[in-house]
């Protein structure tokens, strides 16, 4: 095959934070973030990656249309070749839904570098702006999920639908205070976090019971860290798990255009 080990230059936009990294081949040789506020930030990074990438495009996924467009025209400024994902590279895994017209590239890319990696079922959770808790199947098939709010953002609506719950910012509790709230700080972040944790428990064993059998779990996202690490039943914390599924998607893609093309 003339595509053995490309050269991948993977861009993933998301709501609050964009990640980039360089493959060869399925083999992530670097990787950063840098929040969405800090658009030079994310050029110098992928512009860092692409000294390297031997005149590989840059391939971009994104759930935020502004800021994706924004990137795009700063990395064309710095004659980087984009090519953006669902239009020019498609994201080749099946699925059981009802409409796909609206769902995220986080979620199908997501589902798609954890599936290649596992290579059996997987409940795959990202916690991030939102939290999202989908399922594969074993034939790598995507069956959908759930989809809630993010610790920050249930902190948010607390704050500003209540007359006095104060405004707060997410840090992960001491676990040597206990579980029990001892100020109302300490007791909105319990809530919010242990909010995260029953979703992923309870749809975890819905996952399970539904496929009668027991799938792999991995969970990505800028807040899985701090918010799951601490719970056994999550199997693997996978931070760049989407740029492993857009690299996949490129894969496919190249080795369709081999298909295509014939031998020579």
């Amino acid at each position: 095959m003339e595509h053995d080990h490309p050269h991948i230059l993977a861009v993933a936009v998301g709501n609050t934070r964009t990640r980039f990294g360089i493959f060869h081949g399925r083999e992530l040789a670097d990787s950063g973030v840098e929040p969405n506020d800090t658009p030079e930030a994310i050029v110098a990074g992928i512009a860092r990656l692409a000294e390297s990438s031997h005149g590989a495009a840059v391939t971009m996924a994104s759930v935020n249309p502004p800021i994706a467009e924004k990137l795009a025209g700063l990395l064309a400024d710095a004659d980087l070749r984009v090519l953006r994902i669902g239009k020019d590279i498609p994201i080749t895994i099946r699925h059981t839904l009802d409409d796909d017209s609206t769902i995220g590239q986080d979620r199908l890319l997501n589902a798609l570098g954890a599936y290649a990696r596992a290579q059996q079922a997987c409940v795959v959770i990202d916690v991030g702006t939102a939290v999202t808790v989908d399922f594969v199947d074993g034939e790598g098939i995507f069956h959908g999920g759930v989809i809630a709010p993010g610790v920050r953002m249930m902190l948010r609506a607390l704050h500003e639908q209540t007359a006095s719950l104060p405004s707060v910012e997410f840090v992960s509790p001491d676990p040597a205070r206990g579980p029990f709230g001892k100020d109302t700080k300490h007791a909105m972040i319990l809530g919010v976090q242990s909010m995260v944790q029953g979703l992923a428990r309870l749809m975890i064993e819905q996952y399970a019971e539904h496929y009668e059998a027991y799938p792999q779990v991995v969970a990505t996202g800028g807040d899985a860290g701090p918010i799951l690490s601490s719970d056994p039943t999550i199997e693997h914390i996978v931070p760049d798990l989407q740029l492993i599924g857009l690299a996949e998607a490129c894969l496919a893609a190249l080795e369709s255009e081999d298909d295509d093309g014939g031998e020579d």
